[in-house]
């Protein structure tokens, strides 16, 4: 068990000063890195193996052997890449461990490219032959559902000469995206700014978020007009980035046979149009609580007018007061996740005490946080803990990631183990939200402003804005699909419409704001972002569910964190008692906002 006592740590502080018991096991994967480099050398060995059966996969027999091959060649690879990149993320500094991460690329690399005639030749069999040998053969029942999801795509998949010609396109495709992200991240100059005291501060990117949580307004003010305003200076170039990233997708489209770019995005996870659509209406229908909480927001900060750049404010700095060390994290989650039954708080415990998690800051060490699962072995999850509420929920976040992928790895086979993006943030928001309400119980009134603050502040960000943008792509990619150019005016005031519409009549819409559709880099990754708001739906409805003791609640929870990727998100999601196809997660979530804001203002 972790002991409570804190050692030295920090971006001074070199790795290997840090105690051993704060650190991850690495040596769970491999022992030594002699072992890694023997293994390395095993697989290199096996891997031509498998371009053996290349054309023989009409052999049911051949394809069973083919499909083995590739999962315990692919067990290999993900091995052989953790054990890399997880060291290089807790040092980047050594130089050793960066060429060590390069030699796993190049393994990853070379495992992609020879089994890629896989999934061709399967396809090139037919729908009839493929069905046909599931049914015959049992050693295929493993991969049933696997290859019935490969079938459902088969009609949007074109013949190989085809589909090597639009991979080769694809590096020039790219380039409206590449020119957006150098752009933005290289040539994008930022003006001086000045905060509430007249002295020179800065703002970028980089530190945006940080000067909007300020609470010097001048700050705040200027780093919102500084940023958009730059911004604002390569609209039309911008729009034309844009212009150019969503031709691309409408391209792909409907070069692959689906009618639009939105069809193309939801048939990876097989999700309609209908659910995508109806994510939006439900949002619209539960617009009136977030223009409360903008009334709210005005009055507690006390101004004639909210602007955008108040909108970041937190309502109480009491998250501070809830500071302890890791150990003392490690209990406050245990007891706040008690409602998940025995199974699941024995396996916590497991990956709290068993070296699965590497605790505090060191000098190259990455920033944030991840979970990383590694099959057959155990997850990993990388922190960097500080001692404030923030830093204890990240702890619940990232454990919560964990258990599903140890569940996972758990009850399925390679083949079914890996869930979806779909599914991803899930299990990870449910611990969220019970830590949140097991601390509200104990909390006194200005740390219940600062936990109430905390939910809303993500229902916003999370549900509300991602919903928000996920209609803004809706609308780009209907313009282009309809041969339409994206004009940098007819964004600007289609964002201005929109930020009304959302926010309502508390929120001042400034001219400024106009541009911020420009800066948002998931606007060229298409139709991504409302994933987000469909995983904190499901996972409020979880909590809500396991918290009001309904039925068979717990035993559904852990149902969907054994099922991994065997079946459809939707599915799996269904089985488990939250059905997406229906508005009912994203209302109990929306229901739970207007409920955490009635307590606030009660607080206030």
């Amino acid at each position: 068990m972790i002991d409570k006592n804190v050692p030295a740590h920090g971006s001074s502080v070199a790795r290997a000063d840090i105690p051993a018991a704060y650190k991850w096991r690495i040596e769970d994967i491999y022992a030594t890195e002699a072992d890694w480099q023997e293994a390395c050398s095993a697989f290199k060995k096996k891997l031509p193996l498998i371009s053996e059966f290349k054309g023989s996969l009409n052999d049911s027999k051949i394809l069973v052997a083919t499909l083995q091959l590739r999962d315990e060649l692919g067990k290999m690879i993900e091995k052989f890449y953790a054990y890399a990149r997880l060291q290089q993320d807790a040092d980047n500094a050594d130089q050793h461990l960066q060429a060590l991460s390069g030699d796993a690329e190049g393994l990853v690399a070379a495992y992609s490219n020879a089994v890629s005639f896989i999934e061709p030749e399967l396809l090139s069999m037919g729908r009839e032959q493929l069905l046909a040998m599931l049914q015959t053969e049992p050693a295929l029942a493993e991969y049933k559902f696997y290859l019935e999801n490969l079938l459902r795509l088969a009609d949007y998949v074109l013949p190989t000469e085809m589909e090597e010609l639009l991979a080769q396109s694809q590096l020039a495709t790219g380039t409206a995206a590449a020119a957006f992200r150098s752009l933005t991240s290289a040539d994008m100059e930022f003006p001086a700014i000045v905060d509430g005291e007249g002295k020179p501060a800065t703002i970028s990117e980089g530190n945006y978020m940080l000067n909007m949580t300020s609470m010097d307004r001048t700050l705040r003010k200027n780093s919102f007009e500084g940023l958009m305003g730059a911004y604002h200076k390569y609209r039309n170039t911008l729009a034309t980035t844009l212009t150019g990233c969503c031709r691309s997708s409408n391209f792909y489209a409907t070069a692959h046979k689906y009618p639009d770019t939105l069809s193309a995005c939801l048939a990876e996870d097989n999700i309609p149009a209908s659910l995508y659509d109806g994510l939006i209406d439900t949002v619209h229908d539960h617009l009136e609580p977030l223009h409360e909480y903008m009334k709210l927001k005005k009055k507690v900060l006390g101004y004639d007018e909210l602007h955008y750049y108040d909108m970041y404010v937190p309502l109480s700095h009491a998250g501070e007061s809830f500071a302890c060390t890791y150990a003392e994290a490690c209990d406050k989650i245990i007891e706040a996740l008690q409602p998940l039954g025995p199974t699941y708080i024995e396996t916590l415990k497991k990956g709290f005490n068993e070296g699965w998690v590497d605790i505090y800051e060191n000098k190259g060490k990455r920033s944030g946080a991840y979970s990383w699962g590694v099959y057959g072995v155990h997850p990993y999850v990388l922190l960097n803990y500080q001692q404030r509420y923030n830093s204890i929920s990240t702890v619940a976040h990232e454990l919560g990631h964990s258990l599903h992928s140890y569940f996972s790895s758990e009850a399925q086979s390679f083949i079914n183990a890996d869930y979806t993006i779909f599914c991803a943030e899930v299990a990870s928001t449910t611990n969220e939200n019970l830590l949140l309400e097991h601390t509200l119980k104990k909390a006194t009134p200005e740390q219940k402003i600062y936990l109430l603050n905390q939910f809303l502040e993500n229902v916003r960000t999370t549900v509300y804005r991602q919903v928000q943008f996920a209609e803004f792509e809706k609308f780009i990619h209907s313009e282009v699909g309809a041969g339409r150019t994206l004009q940098a005016e007819k964004l600007e005031n289609y964002w201005l419409e929109s930020n009304r519409t959302y926010y309502g009549p508390a929120l001042t819409i400034d001219q400024s704001l106009a541009s911020e559709w420009s800066r948002i880099p998931h606007f060229y990754t298409p139709f991504y972002v409302y994933k987000y708001a469909t995983g904190f739906s499901a996972a409020t409805a979880f909590a809500s569910a396991i918290l009001n003791g309904e039925p068979q609640a717990v035993e559904k929870y852990l149902g969907f964190l054994h099922a991994g990727g065997s079946d459809y998100s939707l599915n799996i999601l269904k089985k488990a008692g939250v059905d997406l196809n229906t508005p009912q997660p994203v209302t109990v979530t929306l229901d739970k906002f207007a409920e955490k804001l009635a307590e606030l203002k009660a607080l206030i």
